[in-house]
């Protein structure tokens, strides 16, 4: 099978992209019915639907904590009328979007000739309404092949401190990033190395206040009316609630959406023979991934990324190009922690760009494991109307900055086959703290956060410590007086005692 001239016919190609979201917030739709209509969006964008259905063999779905089927890729293939053979699923994760993007990569390169479609989405507020499966859906039985990896993502000493969900962990990496001077061209006024809590959060306002513009254009983003500005982002109010320092409401990922978005590839001989006009043609061009040290407490330092730095370097070396020469680019966007270390990482100038293309996850909206989709489905239709040269770099993030996956996507055929490059290995050499459990005595708080209830209060104080052997320490206390001190101080080289059951006083 040959291409246009000038194209590898086993190059890998996106042909088709759709998405879908029910903004009306009065009503619901369940996961199942707009995966559907993303993916019937999808094989129509492509200019050649009925040829593409008929030769569509493999159809993916992310990890879906609102669609109750057995086999979400067999039932969505079943209602499209597909004859799909092969089903696939994903571990839960942000990075799960590009490990099914990855995968079909490499097998279309190793010689597969049919479609593939990929597809994503939650309807969050229709299960919350009890909507869970949709009736036009019926459940399709399957055994789909499982992408990624996954096991238990905090070490017994962090759960013994309290240390599970993301708001205990993405806060710590924030008041890390702020230790350490804050984003390059923040200046400290008052302490050598640590920005003021005032001044790092004004900036992330400003950060994210850009984001929720770009969200404002996006139709199926969550802005409704005027995006809000960087003071309300940052203040807290009944509409914003302070989550965890320092992260109102509006600094987090919104994962109370219904949305989903799918895209369609396969290779560029197949795109030809089936008739797909080759201005819907976007390479994907190469992709790399990794994790950095599983557990948070044994990363070397609370703000870096080795897995971000080795996966990014692996694909930009890939395309032949330099960060700056990127065309558009989508940073994972859960929490701003996330979007600063991966653009310190990757390089990427946070004063002078917007790192993303959808506003992000918290204004665009966080379709749990999905939304690197939606940055897809937008990545691939700038390209198409862009410069013949154009790239594109989309980042996902799974956990605690845990797993990581990097991609790059260009208009024109890219200079070399797909690569998937696999940099485990130079990121399992990286230094490792070791991660005491147990501990008593006094430490050094290298950073912290307090979490809130519902009514502004806080309730509880966690706070990551250094020993002097360089160990690190975690601890968490629910005590009044101590998340009282914490939550009013900025405790950053403040000595604590440790308790040795995973508590601390100050």
């Amino acid at each position: 099978m040959t291409g246009p001239a000038g194209v590898d016919p086993a190059a890998a190609v996106l042909i088709g992209v759709g998405q879908a979201a029910h903004r009306d917030r009065t009503a619901a739709t369940p996961a199942a019915a707009l995966i559907r209509t993303a993916a019937q969006r999808a094989l129509d964008d492509t200019g050649a639907a009925a040829a593409v259905r008929a030769r569509l063999r493999t159809v993916g779905v992310a990890h879906c904590l609102s669609w109750s089927a057995t086999d979400p890729a067999a039932t969505l293939a079943a209602t499209l009328g597909a004859p799909a053979g092969r089903t696939l699923s994903t571990h839960p994760g942000g990075t799960a979007p590009l490990d099914l993007l990855h995968h079909t990569a490499a097998v279309i390169r190793a010689g597969d000739d049919q479609v593939t479609l990929l597809a994503g989405g939650e309807g969050i507020r229709a299960l919350r309404a009890g909507l869970a499966d949709d009736p036009e859906t019926p459940d399709v039985p399957g055994a789909p092949q499982v992408l990624g990896t996954d096991r238990a993502p905090s070490h017994p000493a962090e759960e013994r401190a309290g240390l599970y969900q993301p708001l205990n962990y993405y806060p710590l990496f924030e008041n890390a990033i702020r230790a350490a001077g804050g984003w390059p061209g923040l200046r400290a006024t008052d302490a050598p190395g640590i920005v003021p809590v005032a001044e790092h959060t004004s900036w992330l306002g400003d950060l994210w206040a850009r984001f929720a513009q770009i969200a404002a254009a996006n139709p199926y983003g969550c802005v409704d009316g005027d995006p809000p500005d960087a003071e309300r982002i940052t203040t807290p109010g009944p509409a914003n609630r302070l989550i965890a320092h320092p992260y109102p409401k509006l600094l987090t990922a919104n994962i109370a959406v219904d949305q989903a978005a799918a895209v369609l590839l396969c290779s560029a001989g197949t795109a030809a023979a089936l008739g797909v006009p080759r201005d819907r043609w976007v390479f994907v061009a190469a992709g790399a991934g990794a994790t950095d040290h599983w557990h948070v407490g044994e990363r070397a330092h609370l703000h870096r990324s080795p897995a971000i730095a080795s996966a990014g370097r692996a694909v930009l070396a890939a395309v032949g190009r330099g960060v700056d020469d990127l065309a558009h680019l989508d940073l994972y966007s859960c929490f701003p922690s996330a979007v600063q270390v991966a653009a310190a990482e990757l390089g990427v100038d946070l004063d002078r760009r917007t790192p993303t293309v959808t506003g992000g996850l918290t204004f665009a909206g966080g379709p749990a494991s999905s939304y690197t989709f939606h940055a897809l489905a937008e990545l691939t239709g700038r390209l198409r109307a862009g410069a013949p040269d154009d790239a594109a770099l989309a980042t996902a993030v799974g956990w605690f900055l845990t797993k990581h996956a990097v991609t790059v996507l260009t208009a024109a055929p890219p200079r070399t086959p797909f690569r998937y490059a696999d940099v485990q290995g130079e990121v399992d050499a990286t230094p490792r703290r070791r991660l005491t459990d147990g501990h008593r005595g006094e430490a050094t708080v290298e950073s912290w956060t307090a979490t809130y209830d519902r009514d502004g209060e806080p309730s509880a104080a966690y706070a990551s410590c250094l020993l002097p052997d360089g160990a690190r320490a975690l601890a968490g206390s629910t005590h009044p007086d101590t998340v009282t001190a914490v939550a009013q101080a900025d405790p950053i080289g403040a000595r604590v005692r440790l308790d040795g059951d995973g508590t601390f006083t100050i």
